[in-house]
């Protein structure tokens, strides 16, 4: 008997299920920690703002924006203002995007 009928069929996950999931409310970050010293100011403001969208485009996968044809400005702005981030600036949407587009 093949190995793959042994296993047990996994539970729906957020991308299998029919229809969105609701987003959990209220949004808990995970802890910080501090970053590594020494570092030109330019990476910090870039680290930063790609954890940021991250945090934007898994709310948005969450919320069943999946394509990022769907993900406007407007969308992931309002978005952002849901889960309690500043509004993120047109650089940072269109990073949201990218991460949402390479990551399929």
């Amino acid at each position: 008997m093949p190995a793959a009928a042994l296993k047990p069929k996994p539970l729906p996950t957020q991308s299998t299920v029919k229809r969105p999931v609701q987003l959990d409310l209220p949004y808990a970050p995970v802890m910080k920690r501090p970053l590594p010293p020494g570092r030109p100011r330019e990476w910090y403001v870039t680290h930063n703002r790609r954890l940021k969208a991250m945090r934007l485009a898994i709310a948005l996968l969450d919320s069943g924006v999946y394509v990022p044809n769907q993900a406007r400005n407007e969308t992931i702005r309002s978005t952002a203002e849901r889960i309690g981030v500043h509004p993120p600036s047109d650089t940072t949407c269109h990073m949201v995007r990218a991460f949402m587009r390479y990551n399929r």
